[in-house]
């Protein structure tokens, strides 16, 4: 990005989300707010004057809704687009469609009850607009708070050491993704067979959302796809979708793995952290496992992967070209942790293909 401020339009019929939401902008430097509109029509007139670089967009609105309207800004001049939604199980299907219909990011509406939710808030609105304005969006047919310290893992974890051998027949898959993720995830769970090993999914994503987003693959995949459930078995042929604002960490009792659902703070600025899945995975599973790294803004899941590597797990980024946001998996190459940098259409097959060998090498 440019040293240019990224100008930002605001449309939101509370006038209260306006203005908090102006003044979480307004005290990052780098970002500037051009304008707020409490309905599409008053966007609409402000857009034929100038053009933001991302738009926050509320989805339920008098007059027209924040879909309708979204769906109108992608199939005439595409724009950025970040959904500011309240986490009702209406508005978090709702949100879905908007990301089918363009959008590039979901945030939660602030809450200002408590000085520490709109703390978190305010990052995560920052870091979504700005990593909105670097977003590949294209063109569809109509259908002062205290930032806080960026932790590690270490703050859930210590970092992994190789143990004794581990079974070769236990297979996990871990795929960490931000900004531009939920469709490339839809895309790549949707590719594979039922018989997959047992898959961990780290997306950055609120809290209330991301059950609706895996009742939402479940219905579209071969796979099973579920929010992780503190204390269960992975199970091969299901996917298991990291609450949102709780890390997921994988860990094992004898030959099975299970998942571990827990609080704590941040890591690498997000709960849950990719970082968080991948060391585990690093520690528990080793070579059995392969990490993902897919589309998003910032490192989550960088120094992970590395850590995964390191203990011989396979690794993989995906490519520039097919990222929305080239940012995770550019950090992940950087450091050297991704074996294959890939495409998004080719991740399902190397998934397969790095099932099948395993497979291979146990029966020799």
């Amino acid at each position: 990005m440019t040293s240019q401020k990224v100008r930002v339009l605001i449309v939101d019929d509370s006038a209260s989300v306006r203005q908090v939401v102006t003044t979480i902008l307004s005290e990052d430097p780098d970002i500037e707010v051009m304008g707020a509109a409490a309905d599409p029509f008053a966007a609409a007139r402000r857009l034929e004057k100038e053009l933001p670089d991302v738009i926050l967009l509320d989805i339920e609105m008098p007059k027209m809704d924040g879909l309708t309207f979204l769906r109108k800004i992608m199939a005439q001049r595409p724009i950025p687009v970040v959904i500011c939604s309240a986490a009702t199980e209406k508005g978090s299907q709702l949100a879905f469609e908007a990301l089918e219909a363009g959008a590039v990011d979901i945030v939660p509406k602030p809450r200002v009850d408590t000085r520490q939710s709109l703390v978190e808030a305010s990052g995560r609105l920052r870091d979504a607009v700005k990593s909105a304005a670097r977003a590949r969006v294209k063109q569809r047919t109509a259908r002062p708070l205290v930032v806080e310290k960026k932790l590690t893992a270490d703050a859930m974890l210590p970092p992994p050491v190789e143990t004794r051998a581990r079974p070769k027949t236990e297979r996990i898959v871990c795929i960490g993704a931000s900004t531009g993720g939920t469709e490339a995830l839809a895309e790549v769970l949707m590719a594979l067979p039922a018989d997959s090993p047992g898959i961990l999914v780290v997306q950055h994503m609120p809290p209330g959302f991301t059950l609706a987003f895996a009742r939402r693959l479940d219905g579209l995949c071969a796979i099973n796809v579920k929010e992780a459930e503190d204390g269960e078995t992975v199970q091969a042929g299901c996917a298991y979708i990291a609450p949102g604002a709780r890390h997921m960490l994988l860990q094992r009792s004898g030959l099975r793995y299970h998942i571990a659902v827990k609080d704590g703070p941040p890591v690498s600025r997000h709960r849950p952290s990719v970082d968080v899945l991948f060391r585990s995975a690093a520690q528990y599973a080793g070579r059995n496992a392969l990490g993902v790294i897919m589309t998003g803004m910032g490192d989550d899941g960088a120094r992970g992967l590395l850590e995964m590597r390191k203990l011989g797990a396979a690794t993989r980024a995906q490519n520039e070209e097919s990222c929305v946001v080239f940012g995770m998996p550019k950090e992940a190459i950087a450091l050297g942790a991704a074996e294959k940098v890939v495409a998004l259409d080719q991740i399902p097959r190397e998934i397969v293909l790095w099932h099948q060998a395993a497979h291979t090498a146990a029966a020799e």
